[in-house]
């Protein structure tokens, strides 16, 4: 592999860790712990599938796929399912009040069990996925036209929306009054319920916005990523999402950053010529680095460096 080649898979496959850490980072900041982004990736990804096979039944062949069709239809179906999980989620933990960690990690093992199941069996028409996934790695220019082109105008659409969607998100919380209130009700719902923001339709909002987001991860690495070929692993890349919300600090617009480097660490061994073994080890950075890195933050402990403080509690008004 080229090292221009590298770039160009780096910046590619950096996409499904900025969904998924941008998609929690935004459930986080309004003190949501979501352990279920996992899952959700799956269940976005399963979505997607149900979507792109949908839209083939209703045509009488292949060969009249309409590529925007193609791309919107999975794309709609992708957000539905990932904003269902997050609603899911917000329903058990803010209306019934039960346990976040234990509701994150129940929908992260349904949702891998169940895209195992759901895609290996007969429930899809998946003649056409590969021409879908054409559609979706389609970018403005064909790859080895020219450096300029390979870098920046041949990647496919999920690629430039991640982006966009990490950097609006991050304006959002940084300079709107909605995003201060999302802030607000995460580092101290009570006070925030006293100057009249609704906890509970932050939360909810955040949670299933957040999780809309985080969904597009799993569509992406079917359809984009893998060409329409349907892959049992996504919920090791739902994982490293949300490792990656601790490395950037709670901040979407480092998560770009951050999911670079991870990308970079995970593509490093296609670059490397090293045994399968030391290949398997050099996948392993992106866990170490944040493990390094939540320890300097927990040392330095300035306030910008940490959680929002309620951060995995759930907020009872009664107690206020």
């Amino acid at each position: 592999m080229g090292f221009l080649s590298f770039i160009h898979s780096v910046i590619r496959f950096s996409t499904v860790f900025i969904f998924g850490s941008t998609g929690e980072s935004l459930t986080e900041k309004s003190g949501h712990l979501n352990l279920g982004i996992p899952g959700v990736m799956c269940f976005g990804a399963i979505g997607g599938c149900i979507g792109a096979s949908t839209y083939i039944q209703s045509l009488s062949s292949v060969s009249q796929i309409n590529g925007a069709a193609a791309v919107l239809i999975p794309l709609l179906f992708t957000i539905i399912f990932g904003s269902l999980m997050g609603l899911l989620y917000s329903f058990f933990t803010v209306t019934l009040r039960c346990n976040q960690n234990v509701v994150g990690l129940t929908i992260t093992t349904f949702g891998v069990g169940f895209y195992g199941i759901f895609t290996e069996g007969s429930l899809l028409k998946k003649t056409g996925f590969n021409v879908i996934g054409r559609y979706f790695g389609m970018g403005f220019m064909k790859e080895g036209v020219n450096w300029f082109g390979d870098l920046f105008l041949s990647y496919g659409t999920l690629v430039y929306l991640a982006f966009a969607v990490a950097i609006i998100v991050a304006v959002i919380l940084r300079y709107t009054r909605v995003g201060l209130n999302i802030i607000a009700v995460g580092e101290s719902p009570a006070t925030a319920d006293s100057a009249g923001v609704n906890v509970t339709k932050y939360r909810y909002l955040s949670t299933i916005i957040g999780s809309a987001i985080a969904g597009l991860g799993g569509l992406f690495i079917t359809f984009d990523f893998l060409g329409g070929y349907i892959e049992y692993n996504i919920d090791a890349y739902g994982w490293l999402a949300v490792a990656l919300v601790i490395f950037t600090i709670w901040r979407p617009d480092w998560g770009i950053l951050g999911s670079l480097l991870f990308s970079f660490f995970y593509m490093l061994p296609n670059l490397i010529t090293a045994s399968r073994s030391n290949q398997e080890l050099l996948k392993l950075l992106p866990y170490v680095v944040t493990i390094v890195v939540l320890i300097i933050t927990s040392l330095i402990n300035k306030r910008e460096t940490q959680p929002p403080t309620s951060l995995g509690l759930n907020y009872f008004r009664e107690e206020r």
